[in-house]
């Protein structure tokens, strides 16, 4: 009678033990070499990029633009869709204003992020003429992050001086003109309560031929790496607002 007992108990704790097995099990992902993960909720944000030539990627794959690439980083809380970008080489703050009123968007999003003034630095255009049509930018931005001027971030301008192509140039006087564009961008941010993300220092910092893309003047997928991460933190704060 002890023995049946013993082998009852034991049959007992057999099947205890794979009920725990199963409620604990972690699902393998298939993408990660086989690692477990754990599977949480995925909350959906969406996320719209305006801007000029660094938003666009110009010389880069579309996966290695910041914008993308910042998506990536965020992949673990939150699923960014759809992400939205409003950008082209070349634009100015003008241009870009224009370029947002063709494309008549109604879509209101979770988070904006403007980079736009290196056209009106390098075409010589005034610092006043910027400071009222990015503040105008702003406005737009707040417009449609549901006119919450937190719910936007506004990247510096990158220092273009640095690269092949800018090596023949005044680079003394390249980088203290997007110094000044710069300032004018954190002052009009301060004013609105917009997080300003400084990516001017990253760009003078990281010199190497790696960063920059095959034209030579723009910026590689290894530097729109360097500011996604540098983005990260000031995006996880939004979105979670």
């Amino acid at each position: 009678m002890n023995q049946l007992k013993y082998i009852a108990f034991c049959l007992f704790l057999l099947l205890a033990c794979s009920s725990t097995e199963e409620k604990m099990y972690v699902p393998q992902n298939p993408t990660s070499g086989g690692q477990p993960i754990v599977d949480v909720p995925t909350i959906k944000k969406s996320f719209l990029a305006l801007g000029d030539s660094y938003t666009i990627g110009q010389s880069v794959p579309e996966k290695d633009r910041w914008s993308v690439l910042l998506n990536d980083l965020l992949a673990i809380q939150y699923q960014i869709t759809p992400h939205d970008i409003i950008a082209q080489t070349g634009w100015t703050t003008q241009e870009l204003m224009q370029g947002i009123m063709k494309q008549n968007l109604t879509q209101q999003y979770d988070m904006v992020s403007l980079l736009i003034g290196v056209n009106n630095q390098y075409r010589g255009l005034s610092l006043e003429q910027y400071r009222s049509e990015f503040r105008e930018l702003l406005k737009i931005s707040a417009n449609f992050a549901k006119n919450d001027y937190q719910k936007v971030m506004v990247l510096s301008i990158p220092d273009w001086g640095v690269s092949p192509a800018g090596q023949n140039a005044d680079k003394s006087k390249i980088g203290s003109e997007i110094d000044a564009f710069n300032g004018v961008a954190v002052e009009e941010c301060k004013k609105v309560g917009v997080a300003f993300i400084d990516i001017t220092g990253i760009s003078r910092q990281n010199t190497d031929a790696s960063m920059f893309a095959s034209d030579g003047l723009h910026f590689s997928g290894k530097m729109h790496q360097l500011w996604a991460m540098k983005a990260q933190s000031t995006a996880l704060g939004i979105l979670k607002k």
